[in-house]
């Protein structure tokens, strides 16, 4: 398979998956999962790119983000996070580290410093465990950013973190008082 066709089962699997599963005609269960075999029934009745179960596993385990993550006995998949339609992923509340970083266009400050993070559409605010990974996030918006989070802090004030499957970490929100913001 090449690199251009990965790529483009790979952004039709994020869009289907977290956010319109009806527009290939499957229905995903509470935990946002989907059988693979329908997966594939369907995805191929609505692309010009032919989706086997191989091309499927070799997506799911290039995939640089780990969006995707198969049931424990392969026979489903979901997406990792950043839903817009509800599911329950599951997550288990866990302490975070001491700081965590949010990646965003410099176009954004204006707005996080007014309001600090919001989820907006999605389920969760996502905060990435390094600098390294929040700064690619921020490049695909603009030119980025990346903003120190009090996680340890926001945790001990009562706020609640889970960890995706792929380390992504999430947050109902994050007030302006636990960003570290640029002067």
């Amino acid at each position: 398979m090449s690199s251009k066709e990965e790529f483009k089962i790979s952004k039709t699997l994020s869009y289907v998956l977290r956010h319109r599963p009806d527009e290939i005609g499957i229905i995903l269960d509470e935990n946002g999962y989907v059988g693979v075999d329908e997966l594939i029934h369907q995805f191929n009745a609505y692309s010009q790119i032919k989706l086997t179960l191989e091309k499927l596993k070799q997506v799911v385990a290039n995939n640089d983000k780990q969006r995707f993550a198969f049931s424990t006995d392969g026979s489903m998949i979901r997406a990792s996070q950043g839903h817009s339609i509800q599911v329950d992923l599951g997550y288990e509340a866990q302490t975070p580290p001491e700081f965590l970083y949010h990646g965003t266009a410099a176009s954004n400050l204006p707005s996080i410093r007014k309001s600090g993070l919001a989820k907006r559409s999605r389920h969760h605010v996502h905060l990435s465990p390094d600098v390294d990974t929040a700064k690619n996030v921020g490049a695909r918006h603009g030119v980025p950013v990346v903003l120190p989070i009090k996680a340890l802090e926001m945790h001990q004030d009562g706020k609640v973190f889970y960890k995706s499957a792929n380390g992504v970490w999430l947050t109902d929100e994050v007030p302006v008082d636990y960003i570290i913001l640029p002067q």
